[in-house]
């Protein structure tokens, strides 16, 4: 059997956190990471494209928590502990200065993810943090004490492994969404709230989005049909359907609603962001103002000019027709393909492999003061195991941060 003070389930983002940040705090502390692949940290080297959205600038606690689905009341507190501010001073600290792009999302300045995992691996060696690969947990079990006074206290874990038997005092659970994980933890008495798919595309087969992957359209609102899920943003068409902000929001709060309705529903697109009335009262203008002009190559709305060409011939034209010629149908057809357009979602794609589930830990279970069990002492959770999640844009990783943090401050302590 091997001892140590302090084991970490999980090599990911959350993991090598709190190890590095338990380590440097309490020195004396024996600390180990058991990770089941052969190497750790895979989200962090795929995320944002291979260049790490390692957060968001966001320095309101209350702004921040507004990206968390599930989640946001419970985060509120251990932003005021750690958050944005802190992560970037965190790692500047070490040696790797962040950037911040124009939506907000912030990257390390050398744009490769690389920096930040060389960042951890050498951390972890320097406050001498044992990582262990190939290390895949199959049973949990709190080991007990009897006092004089017969109540039974927990005075630590044994964790199993294929061929290791390993045993600490203090227990952290970072492992993500790892059911085989959330089984052990239930056979704790933890509940868990089942997982679903979050951040996901929607697959759409449209003639009027057809032949057009790459088209972006800056601004639009989106509303799932039957719910009162929306969202607003940029929106892409893809080769299979739609992505970007817009999509990728509904997805996320929608996560559980879309899941029931296993990801067929129908959703309504205002491209343009104005009402259809008011939107008709400008088509009639245009009727009058571009008289000799054809509909088709007069784009207006700065919208994306091939969008445009789609829509009006879902309008009931043709290539020919003219603003002069455009009867009362046809002006009411546009401004609803404008402002109302229904289109029809079949299935769902993987957002890059940026693979993010909503469920987890119930959080009631939780002591978000340090990260603690509330039924089990001595056992921590961080990142995506427990029913947090985010929208995209750095904000999932900020969540492992802040947890990390927090629970690792409460085991070195």
């Amino acid at each position: 059997m091997i001892e140590k003070d302090v084991i970490i389930v999980g090599g990911g983002a959350a993991g090598f956190f709190a190890a590095i940040n338990i380590a440097e705090q309490n020195p004396l502390l024996k600390v180990a990471i058991l990770e089941r692949g052969k190497e750790g940290l895979q989200k962090v080297k795929v995320s944002g494209g291979g260049r790490c959205n390692v957060t968001h600038a966001e320095f309101i606690p209350q702004e921040l928590i507004k990206n968390y689905p599930r989640g946001e009341k419970e985060l509120l507190g251990p932003f005021h502990q750690f958050m944005t501010g802190d992560t970037i001073e965190w790692f500047e600290k070490r040696g790797v200065a962040l950037k911040i792009e124009e939506d907000g999302r912030m990257f390390p300045v050398s744009n490769t993810s690389q920096t930040i995992i060389d960042c951890f691996l050498n951390e972890a060696k320097k406050h001498k943090v044992e990582v262990l690969y190939n290390q895949s947990v199959t049973t949990i079990s709190p080991r007990t004490c009897h006092t004089e006074l017969v109540e039974v206290q927990s005075n630590g874990f044994e964790i199993s492994t294929k061929d290791i038997i390993f045993s600490c005092k203090k227990l952290l659970i970072a492992t993500g969404s790892n059911p085989k994980i959330w089984n052990l933890l239930e056979s704790l008495g933890h509940s868990i709230s089942q997982p679903v798919p979050s951040l996901f595309t929607f697959d759409i087969k449209d003639e009027r989005i057809k032949g057009i992957p790459g088209v972006v359209v800056q601004n639009v609102e989106v509303k799932v049909l039957g719910t009162d899920l929306w969202s607003d943003g940029p929106l892409l068409i893809t080769h299979v359907g739609m992505s970007a902000p817009a999509i990728l929001k509904l997805s996320a709060f929608g996560a559980i609603e879309l899941a029931k309705r296993d990801y067929k529903f129908q959703i309504e697109v205002n491209f343009i962001k104005q009402t259809f009335e008011d939107c008709l009262d400008i088509l009639k203008t245009l009727k009058h103002d571009l008289a000799k002009k054809t509909v088709l190559k007069s784009t207006q709305f700065d919208l994306p000019k091939r969008l445009w060409q789609k829509l009006v011939l879902a309008s009931n034209m043709n290539q020919e027709t003219r603003w002069a010629d455009l009867n009362k149908s046809q002006l009411e057809s546009l401004a609803s393909q404008l402002t109302q357009a229904i289109f029809q979602v079949d299935g769902k794609s993987t957002f890059k492999e940026e693979f993010v589930t909503a469920g987890g830990v119930e959080l009631k279970e939780i002591n978000f003061k340090t990260y603690e069990s509330k039924l089990h002492k001595n056992l921590y959770f961080a990142g995506e195991v427990i029913n947090v999640d985010a929208i995209t844009g750095g904000f999932n990783f900020q969540n492992a941060w802040t947890g990390a943090y927090i629970a690792a401050r409460s085991i070195s302590e």
